[in-house]
């Protein structure tokens, strides 16, 4: 039988060019390719350059939550993702991607994402994959001066993944550890395929940089001790990273003593880090009956910052009572991440009680200094297990 559109499609393209474009330009990438391949109007539409130059820029300043859920190694792996202008998971395939370069058996973690890269670490092998699945291209990144690593040795706070711009096919890799006493900067090109890797130096650092005002700073996490943290501060240019190593005072607005590292009663604290910033998720039972069964829930959450000159830990905000009341619920197990773009933080809380698990996604305007709950919509993950949370810039059509 022949197929023919359907009226609502040839409905949408009589509408005026102009107002197809700035429908199209609002939707999420996946949505767009089911659009072109129903319709060759719409894959016109899509094909133009001045198209493809807005979406680009647009796609680049969103942002998106990626996760990765495993129930068996075999399953293909598949990549979950959801951003604000839809209302529905995606699905990004790169199982078939990557079985040329995974052996059997492997076991993936999912490190990080940024535009169309994602970066995957294999704990068997010790290695560091990038996959594509807008190219369908996947690269092994050789190992850095270090040496291989298990996916233990990888801290989300101390990384961070930076795409090339849209078509170029490149991106940068970053990393930053304790060599010693020596807090070191690594950083992986994929247009050369070499590392590079520098010594941060000691400096007083100017408030305009911890402020990042410009939003050109990248601060990665080398260490994160009881009272202290050694970060890296490095600018667009990765030259001449410095570090702060920012003392967490241990005293709040209330009076009251909160830890900032996982030291003391660590089981009703969590503590996150990423982009030199640090959230504090408080937790405890709700009643005498969840505190006999090991129940507990967020009880608060704080943000912390990099004070002046980055010497100290400074409070930030915390969550009002009414989220908190909305993200109220029991958990056994919670990991989160903790990312600033465009002006925004954002932070993933994700628990699992009995076997199911639960995400939050918690974001504070830094200018007008709000927070807010972004709806999620359901995500199935019942029995499965967690194998890696990230947020990231949007995917581009290459």
């Amino acid at each position: 039988m022949e197929n023919r559109p359907n009226s609502t499609t040839v409905g949408f393209t009589l509408l005026p060019s102009e107002l197809i474009h700035f429908i199209i330009l609002r939707l999420a990438l996946p949505d767009i390719f089911h659009l072109k391949s129903v319709n060759k109007f719409i894959t016109s539409v899509i094909s133009d350059q001045d198209f493809l130059r807005d979406y680009n820029l647009r796609s680049s300043s969103s942002t998106w939550l990626f996760v990765y859920k495993k129930r068996w190694h075999r399953d293909p792996v598949v990549i979950h993702g959801f951003t604000r202008s839809s209302e529905r998971w995606f699905k990004v395939m790169i199982g078939d991607i990557l079985k040329p370069v995974i052996p059997p058996g492997e076991d993936l973690y999912f490190l990080t994402a940024s535009g169309n890269f994602f970066l995957f670490a294999l704990n068997c092998s010790r290695e560091v994959v990038s996959v594509n699945p807008m190219t369908k291209k996947v690269q092994k990144v050789p190992h850095s001066p270090l040496g291989p690593r298990g996916t233990s040795l990888w801290r989300r706070s101390g990384i961070k993944l930076l795409a090339g711009p849209p078509g170029s096919g490149r991106f940068r890799f970053l990393f930053a550890e304790m060599v010693g006493n020596s807090p070191t900067l690594f950083e992986y090109d994929s247009r050369t395929n070499e590392w590079k890797s520098t010594v941060a130096r000691e400096s007083v650092v100017s408030s305009s940089r911890i402020e990042n005002r410009d939003g050109d700073r990248i601060f990665l996490s080398a260490s994160n001790g009881p009272r202290r943290s050694v970060v890296i501060s490095v600018g667009p240019d990765m030259n001449e990273p410095v570090v702060v190593q920012p003392v967490f005072s241990g005293v709040v607005e209330d009076g009251e003593l909160a830890v900032g590292f996982s030291w003391g009663s660590v089981i009703n604290r969590l503590h996150i880090y990423g982009d030199g910033r640090m959230l504090i998720v408080r937790s405890g039972p709700d009643s005498l009956d969840d505190a006999n069964q090991g129940i507990r829930v967020v009880k608060g959450v704080e943000l912390w910052g990099l004070g002046p000159n980055g010497r100290q830990w400074a409070f930030v905000s915390r969550v009002p009572n009414g989220l908190i009341d909305e993200i109220k619920k029991p958990y056994g197990v919670m990991m989160g991440c903790l990312e600033e773009r465009e002006g925004t933080i954002g932070a993933i809380l994700m628990s699992n009680f009995e076997g199911v698990w639960d995400i939050s996604w918690l974001s504070f305007d830094i200018e007008k200094s709000k927070w807010a709950l972004d709806p999620l919509p359901e995500f199935k993950m019942q029995g499965s297990n967690m194998a890696g949370v990230t947020f990231s810039s949007g995917l581009t059509i290459c």
